[in-house]
């Protein structure tokens, strides 16, 4: 096809704005689990998957991703107009519409419980989906952090 660049696997090898999104979930993720063990005096693996807590990982690939365009492309770019939107309504999400599900999961898992006792308590919701705003803005942090941290290539 005319027009269409070939498609290598170096050429995705030396993704910077890619490998800077990775870069900033891996990190969140992996600070999930230990800020989580900081505050529970305990070690969750699930953490390292799961939703919810500090940082926020969605955040911080979004912005991380939002700045390393903006380093690439420019800030007058369309892709990093796209950036920026799509990362707004990512931690828009994270800390409102995804949070308040959290705790509607909350108070329905109490309400089961109260009602079914223990024996259902394999069948509860998922509680820790979304972030508080201190969640979203550490995630916001550490994805920019990131994103002017690690070199460009030349």
């Amino acid at each position: 096809m005319e027009g269409l660049k070939q498609m290598n696997l170096k050429d995705l090898m030396d993704n910077y704005v890619l490998w800077v999104a990775v870069a900033s979930w891996l990190l969140a993720q992996f600070l999930k689990v230990f800020f989580y063990a900081l505050r529970y005096r305990t070690f969750s693996l699930e953490r390292l998957l799961g939703a919810g807590g500090m940082p926020s990982s969605h955040t911080s690939t979004v912005c991380g991703l939002t700045v390393a365009v903006a380093r690439v492309c420019g800030l007058g770019s369309p892709m990093f107009a796209i950036a920026l939107v799509v990362a707004g309504v990512v931690m828009y999400d994270a800390s409102g519409v995804r949070r308040a599900a959290g705790e509607q999961a909350k108070v329905l898992n109490r309400l089961v419980f109260e009602r079914h006792g223990p024996d259902e308590t394999e069948k509860m919701l998922k509680e820790l989906l979304g972030h508080t705003p201190l969640e979203v803005f550490g995630g916001a942090v550490l994805g920019i952090l990131l994103a002017l941290i690690i070199p460009m290539p030349v």
